[in-house]
C-alpha cells in the first residue's frame, strides 16, 4: 500500500499542488472595518457544532477583554437549524450553507474550521486560495488523506497569510521552555521521548449530541456536502451525521482526535523531520459497540534519523496517569537525552532535569520555572497578531502539524496493515 492509493473511495484533487504552486496573492489584513487607523479582522466559522460553539466564546473574549481589533462576520454549516442557531447566538450578519459561499465574504479575513476531520484539510486549501488567515481545529486533516495534508502544507509555505493547528498544548509556555532547554544542550544528542493520552469513557464519540433524531438530507441538510468527493457513498443516518466520530470513515479515534495534543509539543521541542518507520498496534478493547469502528486503544513507536525513537501509548479505558498533566488525559513528554533527561516535576510548576549516570552535567538535578500554563486563547492571540503584523511564524504552523499528523497517518495505516509504515523523504511519501 502506498500513500499515493488512498485507502478509501476518493476522486482526488488531481492537479490541486500545481493550482496551489500559483498561488500568488497577498494577505488581506483588513477588510472590514478600520477604526482610528487600527486594522480590524472579520472571523467568520465554518462549522457550526459544539466545538465551535467554544472557539466563538474564545472570539468574543479576543474582542471583549482583550480588546483586540477582530470583528464576528459569518459562519456556514451543512445542516440549516444548526447555521441559524449560531448565528443569532452568536450575533453574525451572515449564515451560508457551504464553505464556498463563506470564503466569497469580502468581510471575512479569518476563519475558524471546526468541521469533521475529513473536511479539515479541503477547507483550509480553499481558504488559503481565497487569502484567509486560517485557524484549523486538530487533526489538521484524516488518517486517510496523506496526499490532502501535504498538498496544504505546500500551499501554507507558499502562503502569505498565517495558519494555527489547533492543538491547544502548543500555547503551553512548558514545551517552550523545554525545547530552549534542549537547544541548549542540557541534555546532550536527543536519542529517545515518550508520550501518550489516557483518559475514561467514549463521550467524545457515543457521546456526541444528536441534535435531531428526525432529521434527513435534502434542502436544509447537504449530505453529499457532509461526504465531500473522497468519502464513502453511503446512506444517510443520524449517527453519521452527529456522530461522526464513531465513524473510522470521518475520524480515528484517540490516534488522530487526542493524540496531536500529546505528540505536536514533542515534534516541535525536538524540531524532528519526518520518522524513517512506524509501527501501530490498535483495537477496541473497551467499548466494541455496533456502530464503532475507530479504535479506543492504540500505541505507535516511530523511529527518526539520528537515531532517535518516540514512544506514544494511550487508551479511552483507563485515565491513570504516570507522570504530572498538563493537559487534560495528556501524559507529559519525558524527554531523553546522551547527558540527561527532561520531565516534569511532580509539583507540575517546573521542568525537571536530571542527568545521566556518568554525566559530566552539574548539577546532577535542576529545576526551571515554567512561567504559566496551557490556555487556548492564547494561541488564538498569537494568530490574530501574526495575521494582524503580516507575520507567518505562529506557534502551531502548518508545517509543523504535518510532520505531527504524518506520524498519526503512517501508525494508523500501519496498525490497519499489520506491517510498518516506511518514509520515502525524497517523495515526500511513505509506503505500508
Amino acid at each position: 500500500m502506498t500513500t499515493d492509493n488512498n485507502p478509501l473511495p476518493r476522486r482526488h484533487f488531481l492537479g490541486q499542488t500545481a493550482a496551489l504552486g500559483a498561488y500568488i496573492a497577498t494577505t488581506r489584513l483588513a477588510r472590514g472595518q478600520n477604526t482610528g487607523g487600527v486594522k480590524r479582522l472579520g472571523i467568520g466559522f465554518i462549522g457550526c457544532g459544539g466545538r465551535a460553539g467554544a472557539h466563538l466564546g474564545m472570539a468574543r473574549s479576543l474582542r471583549d477583554n482583550l480588546k483586540m481589533p477582530v470583528e464576528l462576520v459569518a459562519c456556514c454549516d451543512i445542516y440549516k437549524p444548526r447555521r441559524e442557531k449560531f448565528k443569532q447566538a452568536a450575533g453574525i450578519p451572515n449564515a451560508y450553507a457551504s464553505h464556498r459561499e463563506l470564503l466569497a465574504d469580502p468581510a471575512v479575513d479569518l476563519v475558524c474550521i471546526a468541521t469533521p476531520d475529513h473536511q479539515h484539510a479541503p477547507q483550509a486549501i480553499d481558504a488559503i486560495k481565497a487569502g484567509k488567515h486560517i485557524y484549523c481545529e486538530k487533526p489538521v486533516s484524516h488518517w486517510s488523506q496523506f496526499e490532502t495534508t501535504r498538498a496544504l502544507a505546500d500551499a501554507a509555505a507558499s502562503a502569505k497569510t498565517a495558519f494555527v493547528c489547533g492543538t491547544q498544548a502548543m500555547s503551553d509556555p512548558a514545551w517552550m521552555e523545554m525545547k530552549k532547554l534542549i537547544r541548549s544542550g542540557i541534555i546532550g544528542q536527543p536519542i529517545h521521548a515518550e508520550t501518550g493520552f489516557f483518559r475514561t469513557g467514549d463521550w467524545g464519540e457515543r457521546g456526541m449530541n444528536i441534535d435531531d433524531p428526525n432529521a434527513k438530507p435534502g434542502p436544509d441538510l447537504d449530505w453529499e456536502a457532509f461526504l465531500s468527493p473522497d468519502r464513502p457513498k453511503v446512506p444517510f443516518t443520524v449517527d453519521r451525521l452527529f456522530r461522526w466520530r464513531l465513524f473510522e470513515d470521518y475520524a480515528g479515534g484517540p490516534v488522530t482526535d487526542l493524540y496531536p495534543h500529546c505528540l505536536a509539543q514533542v515534534v516541535d521541542m525536538l524540531d524532528l523531520a519526518f520518522p524513517e518507520r512506524v509501527v501501530g498496534i490498535g483495537n477496541v478493547s473497551r467499548y466494541p459497540y455496533e456502530l464503532r469502528s475507530v479504535p479506543d486503544t492504540f500505541h505507535l513507536i516511530a523511529e527518526f534519523p539520528k537515531g532517535f525513537t518516540l514512544t506514544l501509548q494511550g487508551t479511552q479505558g483507563n485515565n491513570h496517569q504516570a507522570t504530572p498533566q498538563r493537559g487534560a488525559g495528556q501524559r507529559t513528554p519525558v524527554v531523553r537525552g546522551w547527558d540527561g533527561t527532561l520531565s516534569i516535576d511532580p509539583n507540575n510548576k517546573e521542568i525537571l532535569f536530571r542527568a545521566t549516570e556518568g554525566s559530566s552535567k552539574s548539577p546532577a538535578v535542576q529545576k526551571f520555572a515554567i512561567p504559566g500554563n496551557e490556555d487556548n486563547l492564547m494561541l488564538w492571540k498569537n494568530l490574530v497578531e501574526c495575521a494582524l503584523a503580516g507575520r507567518t511564524d505562529t506557534w502551531s504552523p502548518m508545517d509543523l502539524a504535518f510532520r505531527t499528523q504524518t506520524v498519526l497517518q503512517m501508525a494508523m495505516l500501519a496498525n490497519r496493515a499489520n506491517k510498518a509504515a516506511v518514509f520515502d523523504a525524497a517523495r515526500r511519501s511513505f509506503t505500508v
